[in-house]
């Protein structure tokens, strides 16, 4: 499947199930203790993603929208037709500043680079948080957020929506209830690749800014450099180091999500990455990047979690498929001590050898709309199961890994609890500098 195939379809299932929302009004599990409460909600970034979040939360009969933000003053048409009234804003610091407490909640779909300072920012005030994947663009700022959102006692959520789709809940279900047995090894892939946007591995010629953008804060911690036009700003940010986190970065808070939830699985012990080089600019080509994890009560010890992109996929023999069916064009697959199961992004779990399963029942297992259970959570005080606490490490994992694509060929040891690796060159690369104004500071 080629990249742009990869993209659509991942648009078309946000489309269907904000529609399945909208039109049938997925249930809310404390919808009726609630009725009539009130959640007061920002957004910043209100177009692409941002919209898909916003109006899929917005869907919720207790949320009252209080403020968007979004650095294109043409970005605001679909949310103020949605939701007319609401005010602008183009610099999100002014915004919760001028909310203050008339604001509960912030939703952050902003390029990789700048959900960790908006997080940050939101939570320090107190604010519940809504934040798209991955959790954030570093190594350390996984870590902070993780520890602020502990401390401030906020309700959060990640924005891997699949999470709550029945099709990944009912496969981590069918590995924690034993039906391959204990997990020897993953596989996980997407076909995608670094560089799939902007197709280039150096900076263009500078052009002028349009006077609808506001550069200086798209650009917010990142370095300084100049805007080019059709490179950046709206989307293609995803191929360069300093604004998004490439394939692994895109796709790996998603596809590796459900490997997490069922193997219990949480901090690496090592990191190795293989590609054919990259540049100081822009994310590798297709890429290997391999962990090795303490082992679990879903494992038979310690495990290893292999990650390909670009096109790269696990030997089909692997899978114990048959011999005219294929591997999906991204997912996972848990080799177990009495079966395989092929888990595609995004369709139904499928176990295999298929004669050792023909009268397996499956469980019953319902999905959720994800953007609907943070307002529940925030309402009534709990967690999701997909807060910063389960979402920061498992974006620590997926940043690691970027970390080693820099570093090819280079197995690095990872120390957790230290927040260390063996390799100088590697720790240097767990955080990065900021610019004055949009600072992450540590908890």
């Amino acid at each position: 499947m080629a990249a742009s195939d990869q993209s659509t379809n991942r648009r078309q299932f946000l489309q269907h199930s904000a529609a399945l929302i909208g039109a049938a009004g997925l249930p809310s599990v404390l919808q009726a203790a609630n009725r009539h409460k009130q959640l007061n909600v920002a957004a910043v970034g209100v177009n692409g993603m941002g919209w898909a979040d916003l109006n899929s939360i917005g869907t919720h009969e207790a949320v009252k929208f209080v403020g968007f933000c979004d650095i294109d003053s043409t970005r605001f048409d679909k949310a103020d037709a949605a939701y007319p009234g609401v005010r602008h804003w183009s610099d999100y610091r002014e915004m919760l500043q001028q909310l203050g407490a008339t604001v509960d909640a912030v939703i952050v779909s902003t390029p990789d680079h700048m959900h960790a300072p908006v997080a940050m920012a939101a939570m320090q005030m107190g604010k519940h948080v809504y934040c798209q994947k991955p959790l954030t663009h570093t190594v350390w700022e996984a870590r902070q957020l993780t520890r602020m959102a502990e401390k401030a006692g906020v309700t959060t959520q990640m924005g891997n929506q699949i999470h709550s789709a029945k099709e990944y809940r009912l496969g981590v279900r069918l590995i924690q209830d034993g039906a391959i047995g204990r997990v020897r090894e993953v596989h996980s892939w997407v076909g995608v690749q670094g560089r799939q946007y902007c197709q280039r591995t150096d900076r263009p010629a500078p052009a002028d800014v349009p006077p609808t953008v506001n550069w200086d804060l798209w650009l917010g911690a990142a370095p300084e450099r100049p805007f080019a036009a059709d490179v950046y700003h709206p989307f293609k940010w995803r191929d360069w180091q300093d604004f998004g986190s490439g394939a692994l970065g895109d796709f790996g808070c998603h596809i590796l999500d459900p490997v997490f939830s069922a193997l219990g699985i949480r901090h690496p012990a090592s990191i190795l990455a293989e590609n054919s080089g990259t540049t100081a600019e822009v994310w590798p080509g297709p890429e290997t990047v391999t962990w090795e994890f303490a082992g679990t009560q879903y494992t038979t010890g310690a495990i290893k979690v292999i990650w390909r992109d670009g096109g790269l996929k696990p030997p089909v023999e692997l899978a114990g498929m048959p011999a005219d069916r294929q591997l999906p064009n991204a997912g996972s697959l848990f080799i177990g001590e009495g079966g395989t199961m092929v888990l595609p992004h995004v369709g139904m779990p499928q176990l295999y050898p298929m004669d050792r399963f023909a009268d397996y029942k499956l469980p019953d297992v319902a999905g959720v709309s994800h953007w609907h259970a943070w307002v529940d959570a925030v309402l009534a005080g709990q967690k999701t199961t997909d807060g910063f606490d389960y979402a920061g490490p498992l974006t620590e994992t997926v940043q690691l890994g970027n970390v080693a694509a820099r570093l090819p060929g280079q197995k690095i040891q990872w120390n957790a609890e230290s927040f260390r690796t063996d390799l100088p060159a590697a720790d240097k690369l767990l955080t990065k500098s900021y610019r004055s104004g949009f600072e992450v500071r540590a908890v």
